[in-house]
């Protein structure tokens, strides 16, 4: 049962929580491709550090409810610009890439000359995935992490008094 929940997960994934080594889990935007799922990272798109370096990674997907279904280990492969591999998956998930310019072909040509990381995430046999009852009960939310971007902001200013009654 445990596998059909996965191959069922991993053909309706548009987003998953991928974890490398000990890191956090990011919600990156992922393809399905038979069995498998296919993520770009890099300049200009979703940041996904270690990924592309990784051997291997924690996957966490989601039911069509939006609760966490399936946890399973994945082997990483990093797709080669101008292989045959990257020559027929680049170009199928350049186009379900929103909000991208150009065509298909020219945004897997744009990630190919920027250095972007199109990877291959395959659930590993040997480990089984962990599906229901199995799956942790804590939630999986995580600290805000420290960022520039969170400073503290004045006070709106107001034109007129506001009369308190």
């Amino acid at each position: 049962m445990t596998s059909a929940v996965l191959e069922e997960a991993l053909k309706k994934a548009a987003l998953a929580w991928i974890a490398v080594g000990d890191g956090p889990a990011l919600a990156l935007w992922v393809m399905p491709l038979d069995g498998t799922l296919i993520v770009v990272s890099g300049p200009g798109e979703q940041f996904a550090p270690g990924l592309a370096e990784a051997s291997r990674a924690t996957v966490r997907l989601r039911g069509d409810n939006g609760g966490l279904i399936v946890i399973t280990e994945a082997a990483v492969a990093r797709l080669a610009p101008g292989s045959d591999e990257w020559a027929e998956v680049a170009p199928q998930l350049a186009a379900k890439r929103l909000n991208a310019s150009g065509t298909a072909d020219e945004v897997a040509n744009r990630w190919a000359a920027s250095g972007c990381a199109v990877v291959r995430l395959t659930p590993v046999e040997a480990s089984p995935p962990v599906a229901a009852p199995d799956l942790p009960a804590d939630s999986g939310a995580a600290e805000p992490r420290d960022t520039p971007a969170r400073v503290e902001t004045r006070r709106p200013f107001r034109l007129h008094r506001v009369k308190r009654r």
